[in-house]
């Protein structure tokens, strides 16, 4: 792999695309295995800068500049400043609103242009996708005038309370006589906050993008609380982001989890290192046992435990260790470049880490016990996870990333599949400012066949997970032309709909589906999509759906987890079995109902 050169799978493009779908799948899988995506060095290189540049240089210095603290390049001298951690929570906000921070870049699938985000949100006529149906005021799916405003007034409060300086604190006073720096103003906090949900209501894309299930909490904190409570809901916020995130990779998803982020990784160039991740490689590309310890030690357990530590440990020792594991925890996630690519969100939990447990020790007066009311406590614990249990009971009512499944492998996910020529029609999508990926790759000179190979490997890469060969096996069972179709991985195909997506298949369901069939009006059978549902922590199954954009839900189902994650990624075994418990038209032949 060179730095302008990727490595490409060992294919012959004038013939491979005529394959049949499940050959073409254990190639690139097995590519995936000892390459990754394939990516030459200056695509993981251009996200380095970017977060180098624009997150830490950028908001560190407008952070130190606009608090009158050291300077930027003084690390020493700011890194405990409880201003500068606020303004730096902000500046991160500010960033994965603006659609700069994560699902950007080619890894995400955003190739030509490379920003989503503040392209489609700015811009009246793109897709809305409301979050619930019962809120009033909120129907319809095209974003309007007052939607842009909404976004932008959102936008311009975060840039305000950063660039604005602090006022003094009485409670920060108490607690830190020799800080003169102060805190944000609170009154600063509210426009935020109001926006934070209002734009939510509105549209779920944009709250999910702003992170609002971890950064909301937060400014309310900010805003709301005395200096020391601040800083303890600070800790437990933390530390419910990790248990959570940990307690969601029980089951069987999180292992398949591993192996491919670990091939994907520029920083493992040792293919013997990436394929101790696999059984057998090439012949078993299951997780092997080091993906195992991998995942539940050096994953589940880290997520547990350690924040468990960090949170009532009163020796130094003892919490100094628990940081570095967490911080160098968020290094080895960043290193991968997952295809969401949330790396700053992993810088600043990286710094949280050091700020808040070393910053702000529990033995010094900020542990559990030390805040005002243990009502206050019990309140803001109950409010914290809250979602994350109702996410992992009742998957469809909450989204993945509110659940803190964030890296679980449990994800709502799906595939589209487009008869011969029809997926051109999604570029006649009106306001929309991208192209379909494919049709970006050509753009920036790819071959029409190299376009098409590239974009594929990204099904194969969802065929290494649980859910992939689920998703497959509803394909392959329902429509018998599928070799002559094309199949794409619905969450790359979401970011050029809606200028984001992090692994969420509630951004690309049948809401989504309706907004663009009204628009542009495919005909039966020319856009097929199989959905699947996250699995509920205490069932054994995932449901899945089949969508005709055309006729909307035509089937639906349920396979077993475990039948899912013992098959290869291209089903040498043929589909895993499927329980029918719905279909449109039960009299029908199963291929009329699809294909029309």
């Amino acid at each position: 792999m060179g730095f302008k050169t990727g490595n490409f799978p060992p294919v012959d493009p004038a013939t491979f695309l005529r394959k049949p779908l499940r050959e073409r799948l254990k190639a690139l899988s097995l590519h995936w295995v000892e390459y990754g995506f394939g990516s030459p060095k200056m695509i993981p290189t251009i996200y380095v800068v970017k977060v180098l540049f624009l997150h830490v240089l950028a908001g560190t210095a407008l952070a130190t500049s606009t608090s009158g603290t050291a300077p930027f390049w003084d690390v020493a001298g700011w890194w405990n400043q409880p201003i500068v951690y606020q303004k730096l929570v902000l500046w991160t906000v500010f960033l994965e609103t603006a659609g700069l921070a994560g699902s950007w870049g080619p890894i995400a699938g955003k190739f030509k242009p490379m920003t989503g985000g503040i392209l489609f949100w700015a811009r009246p006529g793109t897709i809305r996708l409301r979050p619930w149906t019962w809120v009033p005021f909120t129907r319809g799916d095209r974003r309007t005038g007052f939607d842009v405003l909404l976004y932008l007034a959102f936008l311009g409060s975060l840039l305000a309370a950063i660039v604005l300086p602090g006022v003094k604190s009485a409670s920060l006073s108490e607690a830190l006589p020799a800080n003169t720096s102060g805190l944000i103003r609170p009154a600063l906090l509210i426009a935020p906050i109001a926006l934070y949900v209002l734009n939510g209501l509105r549209d779920k894309i944009v709250f999910l993008a702003a992170r609002g299930e971890q950064y909301l909490p937060a400014l309310v904190f900010f805003a709301a609380l005395p200096f020391v409570d601040m800083i303890i809901a600070a800790k437990l916020l933390l530390c419910v982001v990790w248990i959570g995130a940990g307690v969601s990779k029980f089951g069987l998803h999180f292992t398949n989890v591993v192996p491919p982020m670990v091939s994907n990784s520029p920083c493992i160039p040792a293919k013997w290192i990436k394929r101790l991740h696999y059984r057998d490689f090439p012949r078993d590309i299951r997780p092997s046992k080091v993906a195992t310890f991998m995942a539940h030690v050096g994953g589940t357990t880290v997520e547990i435990v350690t924040p468990l530590v960090l949170l009532f440990s009163t020796n130094h020792w003892l919490t100094l260790a628990g940081v570095v594991l967490m911080v160098v925890f968020h290094l080895f996630i960043f290193s991968t470049f997952p295809l969401a690519v949330p790396l700053e969100w992993n810088v600043l939990f990286g710094y949280l880490s050091v700020f808040l447990f070393l910053g702000f020790p529990a033995g010094q007066g900020y542990g559990v016990g030390d805040m005002s009311s243990p009502w206050l406590t019990a309140g803001i614990v109950a409010a914290l996870v809250f979602f994350p249990v109702l996410g992992n009971l009742r998957p469809d009512l909450v989204s993945f990333l509110p659940s803190m499944r964030q890296y679980a492998g449990n994800w709502a996910s799906a595939l589209w599949v487009f008869a011969p020529g029809a997926e051109e029609k999604l570029n006649t999508l009106k306001h929309r400012p991208t192209k379909n990926q494919v049709d970006q790759l050509q753009a920036m000179g790819y071959p029409p066949e190299i376009a098409e190979i590239t974009m594929q490997q990204t099904i194969a890469w969802r065929s290494m997970h649980s859910q992939g060969r689920g998703l497959f096996s509803v394909l392959l069972k329902n429509i018998p032309d599928l070799d002559r179709r094309t199949v794409r991985e619905a969450e790359f195909g979401c970011n050029s709909l809606i200028g984001f997506n992090f692994g969420d298949g509630h951004l690309h369901d049948i809401s989504l589906v309706n907004a663009v069939q009204s628009r542009i009006g495919f005909a039966p059978g020319e856009w097929i999509v199989v959905w699947v549902e996250s699995q509920p922590i205490h069932r054994k199954v995932q449901h899945y759906q089949v969508i005709d954009a055309a006729l909307g839900v035509i089937e639906r189902g349920t396979w077993n987890v475990a039948d899912a994650v013992n098959e290869q990624p291209w089903l040498p075994n043929g589909p895993i079995p499927l329980t029918v418990t719905w279909a449109r038209d039960q009299a029908a032949p199963k291929h009329e109902r699809m294909v029309g």
